[in-house]
C-alpha cells in the first residue's frame, strides 16, 4: 500500500454506470497545485457521496489507497482507488477550488474539472484497438516474466479487487480467504472432473476464485480459511450470478500459470468477510432460489429432525430456526447435517449468513444453506450488537410477522385458547372463529388405521384398492397402477390442562408427530407390525404447539344408513324407526400446523395472559 496522502480537496464528482456491484463514482481531488481526476471511490464509501457528507469543494484527508493500471482507449492509465478518507471541512463551508490548480497530473495535455467529459476508466470491447492478426508483424518472444516470490521480496504494489478488469493480465491482490468450498466432483458426457472455489476479499471488496482438476490438486490444501494470500496470473470472466452473489461484475479461474504466495505481513486492515444484508421484510419480494445475505437473531429453535431423503436414501438431519430484525419481521432459516446438530439456540444468538438461499411454499418464504452458503454465530459487528439491544428490550416479547410458512401451510398467527376455552367460545360453529392455538400434549394416535395406500399420481391422495393381481385401482383416477404410495392419516388425541380434543393429522403433520416418513412406516409395517406399533407409541407423550381448525360438519343418520343398506325392504324398515331422528352434529378438528414448542415464547404469552386476568398493565 502506498504512503499516506496530506490534505486536500474534493473539486467534483461524476456517478458512472450502475452494476452488480454497486454504483461508482469518479473524483476530481486535488492539492492546490496538481490535480487528479482518474480517482475512484471504493464502492463501500459510496454511502458519503449519497447522506452528501463527501460534497464539492470538500477539504479531506486520503487516509488509505491503491493504485492500479488499467486500458483506457489503448493506453494505460493509473488509477488511484480511495479505500479511506476523512471529511475534514464540509464543502458547504468552502464553497470554492482552493489554490491554483495548474494541470491534471492523470492527463498532463488536458486540464480537467468536475464536469469534463472525459471517458472513465472502465474499460468496455469498444475501447480496444482492432484487431487483424494476418496484417500484424510476428511477435516477438515475450522475456519470462519473474516469479510472484520474487516480485514480492523486490516490494510490489498490489492491485485492489475493486479494480481488476480482464483486459488487463499483469496484476497481484492481496487478499484474505474467507470462504473455501469442500472439492466437488462431476461426471457427464464430456468426461470428469473436480473443482473448488474460495471467496477473496480485500479493502475495496470480494471476488470468487474456482479452481479446477489439476489446479485444484495444486492450490486446495495449501489454501485455508482467515488467512492472507498473493495471488496472480488468473484469468478473469464475468460472474455467473445464478451461482455466484458476490459484489463483483468478474470471477477468476485459476490456470497452469497462476500462482498464490501465503502473506506474511500483518493484514489486520484487510476484513474477513464482507456482508450486504438485506432486511427480512425485502425478501418477500425477491425470486426463489436467489441467493442474500441476511441479519437476525434466533427468536424460535425446533428440534433436530431425523428423516429419510426420498430420492437417496440417505438419512438426513434439519433445525428450523425462526429469526428476526429490528422490524420484527421473522424468517425460518433451515440449518441441515452437524450444523443443524451442532446448533445452540438457547440463549437467542444473532446470526448472521453470506449467501442464504430463498425457498418459496404456500406463498411463504424461507432461507436455507448451500454449500456455498457461510454462517456467523454472535459476529462482531455493530449491526449486530445494535440487534440483540433492541431484542432485550423490545423484540423478545413482541409478536413478530412470519414471512414462513409452518408445517401445513400455516402460519402461526391468531388467537390462544385452550380446548375449554375454545369450546366455550364456540370456535368452528358459524359465525364464530374457527382456528386457534395451543400448546397440547400428545395422548395417544390410534394406529390401526394410520397407515394407508393411495393413488401414485400427482395430486391425488385416494385410498387405491388391492386387486390381489399385482395392480392397485383408484376409483377416483379410474385407472390401475402397478404401485401406490403411502399417506399417514392419524388420528390423535391433544390434552392439555383443561381438557382433551380428538384431532386429524394429515401426511406431513403426522410424519412431524411420529418422527418418521410414510415410506418408512409402510416398510416397517410389512415386515415387523410390533415394531411399527411400538414406532407409533413413541409420539405419545411429546407436547407442541399446534394450530387447530375446528368445522362442524352435520352427519344425516338416514343417508349413513342408506349407503350400508344392501335390501331396500330393510332399508325402508330401517328408516321407519329413525325418521323422528335429528341430524347429528359433530365438531371435527384438523391440525393445521405443528411446532416445537419455544418456551420463551410460551411463557411471554402465559405472563400476558396473567397480566390479563390480574388486569394488570
Amino acid at each position: 500500500m502506498l504512503p499516506r496522502l496530506s490534505e486536500g480537496a474534493l473539486d467534483g464528482h461524476k456517478k458512472l454506470g450502475s452494476s452488480s456491484s454497486g454504483e461508482r463514482y469518479r473524483l476530481l481531488v486535488s492539492d492546490g497545485v496538481k490535480s487528479n481526476s482518474f480517482t475512484m471511490l471504493a464502492t463501500q464509501l459510496n454511502h458519503l457521496i449519497t447522506n452528501n457528507s463527501l460534497s464539492e469543494h470538500s477539504i479531506v484527508q486520503i487516509k488509505r489507497y491503491a493504485i492500479s493500471m488499467v486500458n483506457n482507449g489503448g493506453s494505460q492509465k493509473r488509477v488511484m482507488v480511495i479505500l479511506n478518507i476523512e471529511v475534514l471541512k464540509p464543502g458547504s463551508e468552502v464553497g470554492k477550488v482552493l489554490g491554483n490548480v495548474s494541470s491534471d497530473v492523470s492527463k498532463p495535455e488536458e486540464s480537467a474539472s468536475a464536469n469534463s467529459s472525459v471517458t472513465p476508466p472502465v474499460v468496455n470491447a469498444s475501447n480496444l484497438p482492432p484487431q487483424n492478426n494476418a496484417s500484424k508483424p510476428a511477435a516477438k518472444p515475450a522475456a519470462k516474466p519473474s516469479s510472484l516470490n520474487e516480485s514480492i521480496n523486490n516490494g510490489i504494489a498490489s492491485t485492489c479487487i475493486d479494480a481488476l478488469s480482464p483486459y488487463q493480465n499483469r496484476w497481484v491482490i492481496k487478499a484474505r480467504v474467507s470462504f473455501k468450498s469442500p472439492i466437488r466432483t462431476w461426471s457427464n458426457s464430456r468426461g470428469e472432473g473436480k473443482l473448488f472455489s474460495m471467496d477473496l476479499v480485500d479493502e475495496s471488496g470480494e471476488i470468487r476464485c474456482t479452481g479446477f482438476r489439476d489446479q485444484c490438486d495444486k492450490f486446495y490444501d495449501m489454501i485455508e480459511i482467515g488467512k492472507v494470500y498473493y495471488i496472480s496470473r488468473c484469468q478473469l470472466k464475468p460472474a455467473n450470478k445464478q451461482y455466484n452473489n458476490l459484489r463483483n461484475d468478474y470471477e477468476m479461474t485459476l490456470s497452469q500459470d497462476s500462482e498464490i504466495v501465503v502473506c506474511n505481513e500483518e493484514s489486520q486492515d484487510i476484513p474477513t468477510i464482507q456482508f450486504n444484508f438485506a432486511t427480512i421484510g425485502s425478501l418477500e419480494g425477491k425470486q426463489k432460489d436467489e441467493l442474500v445475505d441476511v441479519l437476525g437473531i434466533a427468536k424460535t429453535v425446533s428440534d433436530v429432525q431425523t428423516f429419510t431423503a426420498k430420492t437417496t436414501g440417505r438419512e438426513l438431519k434439519k433445525r428450523d430456526v425462526g429469526i428476526v430484525d429490528e422490524n420484527n419481521d421473522m424468517i425460518t432459516v433451515t440449518l441441515w447435517g452437524n450444523q443443524a446438530v451442532d446448533f445452540d439456540g438457547s440463549s437467542n444468538p444473532v446470526i448472521a449468513i453470506k449467501g442464504a438461499k430463498i425457498g418459496e411454499f404456500m406463498g411463504g418464504k424461507s432461507l436455507s444453506l448451500v454449500g456455498s452458503s457461510m454462517l456467523q454465530v454472535d459476529p462482531d459487528l455493530p449491526q449486530a450488537h445494535k440487534l440483540r439491544g433492541w431484542f432485550k428490550s423490545v423484540g423478545s416479547s413482541e409478536e413478530s410477522r412470519s414471512l414462513s410458512k409452518t408445517t401445513g401451510g400455516g402460519s402461526m398467527n391468531g388467537p390462544w385458547a385452550t380446548f375449554k376455552e375454545a369450546q366455550e367460545n364456540r370456535y368452528g360453529h358459524p359465525d364464530c372463529p374457527n382456528m386457534f392455538i395451543t400448546k397440547a400434549t400428545v395422548h395417544l394416535i390410534k394406529a390401526e388405521n394410520a397407515l394407508y395406500k393411495s393413488c401414485p399420481s400427482d395430486g391425488c391422495k385416494k385410498k387405491v384398492v388391492d386387486q390381489s393381481n399385482g395392480m392397485y385401482k383408484c376409483e377416483k383416477c379410474q385407472r390401475d397402477y402397478p404401485n401406490f404410495t403411502y399417506r399417514l392419516l392419524a388420528s390423535t388425541n391433544l390434552v392439555d390442562s383443561s381438557g382433551n380434543q380428538w384431532a386429524t393429522a394429515f401426511n406431513e403433520e403426522a410424519e412431524m408427530l411420529v418422527n418418521a416418513g410414510t415410506q418408512e412406516l409402510g416398510e416397517l409395517k410389512e415386515k415387523n407390525n410390533d415394531e411399527y406399533m411400538e414406532k407409533i407409541g413413541q409420539a405419545a407423550f411429546k407436547s407442541y404447539i399446534f394450530k387447530l381448525r375446528m368445522r362442524l360438519e352435520n352427519y344425516n343418520v338416514s343417508k349413513i344408513l342408506n349407503r350400508i343398506s344392501f335390501l331396500p325392504l330393510i332399508c325402508l324398515l330401517i328408516n321407519l324407526f329413525i325418521n323422528k331422528l335429528q341430524d347429528e352434529n359433530r365438531l371435527k378438528a384438523t391440525i393445521a400446523s405443528i411446532q416445537p414448542v419455544n418456551y420463551k415464547t410460551y411463557i411471554d404469552h402465559l405472563f400476558t395472559k396473567i397480566k390479563t386476568i390480574a388486569n394488570v398493565k
